[in-house]
C-alpha cells in the first residue's frame, strides 16, 4: 500500500547532460543575439512573436532590447514551468537571459550588412540556427508558441494555425513602423528562419518510412535486408477490395538510401505498391547508419 501511494520521480539528468544542454541552449541564444544586432535590428528587419514585438518596442522607445526580449518573455516562464515542466522552464529561462544579455553585448558591433535583402536572408538562416539549436536541447527563446497553447484549449484552432496568427499581427505591424518593403523582408527571414530552425532540429539526415505491398514481399526484404543493410517487418494486412490476405514490409532508410530502395522494389516488382513518409526522429532498433551496395 505505501509502495502504491509514492509519487512516480522525475527521472533527472546526468551531470554530463545538463552540461551539455547548457552550452548547446548557450550557443544558440548567442547565434540568435549575432543574427539580431548584426543583421536584422541595424536594417530595420523584424522576426515573429516576441522577437518581433521587443524589435518594435525597442525602436519606437529607444530602451535596449534586450530588456523587452527577457521582460516580455518573462510571464510565458512561469505558464511554461506549470504546463510543460520545471526543466523546460529553467532551459527557457536560461536560453532567454542569454538572448538578452548577448543583445546588449552586441548592440555596438557594426552591422554585417546594409542591404535589407542579405540581412533578411543570412539573418533568418542564423536565426533560424540559433532558435533550433534550442529547442533542440530543451528549452525555447520565445514564448508565443505556449500563448498558442493556451488559447488552443479555448479556440477551435491548432497551434501553429495560432501561431502564425500572432507572426502575421506582428509581421504586418513593421510595415507601419519600418515601412511595408521591410515587412516583406521581415517575411521573408521569418520564413527562412522557420526552414532553417526544422533543418537544425531534424539534421541533414532525415529518415524516410516506406510501406511496400507486393506479392514478391520475401525478395523485396532480402533485397532491402542485404543491398542497403536496413531491417525489415512484415505486417499482415487485408485488402479492403479483394479481402485477400496481404503483407506488408515496413522498414526505414535515410533520404540518401530512398532512390535505391525504389530501384530495389521496381527491379524485382513493378506492380509493387510503395508509399514513403518523413519521419522527425528514429532512436532504438537497430537504426545506424550504412553503406549502400
Amino acid at each position: 500500500m505505501e509502495a502504491a501511494h509514492k509519487k512516480k520521480e522525475h527521472k533527472k539528468l546526468s551531470k554530463g547532460k545538463l552540461f551539455k544542454r547548457a552550452v548547446m541552449i548557450c550557443i544558440g541564444a548567442v547565434l540568435m543575439a549575432l543574427g539580431l544586432e548584426t543583421f536584422l535590428v541595424p536594417n530595420q528587419v523584424i522576426d515573429g512573436g516576441i522577437v518581433g514585438v521587443s524589435i518594435i518596442l525597442s525602436h519606437l522607445t529607444g530602451i535596449p532590447l534586450g530588456l523587452f526580449l527577457f521582460f516580455l518573455n518573462l510571464p510565458f516562464f512561469f505558464v511554461g514551468y506549470k504546463q510543460i515542466g520545471k526543466t523546460f522552464a529553467f532551459s527557457t529561462l536560461f536560453g532567454v537571459l542569454i538572448l538578452a544579455v548577448g543583445t546588449y553585448g552586441f548592440h555596438s558591433l557594426d552591422p554585417v550588412t546594409g542591404d535589407p535583402l542579405l540581412a533578411a536572408v543570412f539573418g533568418g538562416v542564423v536565426l533560424g540556427i540559433g532558435v533550433g539549436l534550442v529547442i533542440r536541447y530543451g528549452g525555447s527563446l520565445d514564448g508565443t508558441e505556449i500563448l498558442a497553447i493556451l488559447f488552443n484549449k479555448r479556440l477551435p484552432f491548432s497551434v501553429g494555425e495560432t501561431v502564425m496568427f500572432f507572426n502575421l499581427f506582428i509581421l504586418g505591424s513593421a510595415g507601419f513602423v519600418f515601412g511595408w518593403d521591410r515587412a516583406m523582408y521581415s517575411l521573408m527571414a521569418y520564413f527562412i528562419a522557420f526552414k532553417m530552425i526544422d533543418l537544425t532540429i531534424e539534421g541533414f539526415d532525415e529518415t524516410k518510412s516506406v510501406w511496400i505491398i507486393s506479392e514478391q514481399h520475401h525478395k523485396i526484404g532480402e533485397a532491402i535486408l542485404h543491398r542497403l543493410g536496413r531491417g525489415v517487418t512484415y505486417l499482415n494486412g487485408e485488402g479492403g477490395y479483394t479481402g485477400d490476405d496481404k503483407k506488408v514490409i515496413f522498414c526505414v532508410v535515410t533520404r540518401l538510401e530512398e532512390a535505391k530502395l525504389k530501384s530495389i522494389v521496381e527491379e524485382i516488382d513493378e506492380e509493387a505498391f510503395l508509399a514513403i513518409g518523413d519521419i522527425h526522429d528514429v532512436k532504438g532498433g537497430r537504426f545506424k547508419k550504412r553503406d549502400i551496395h
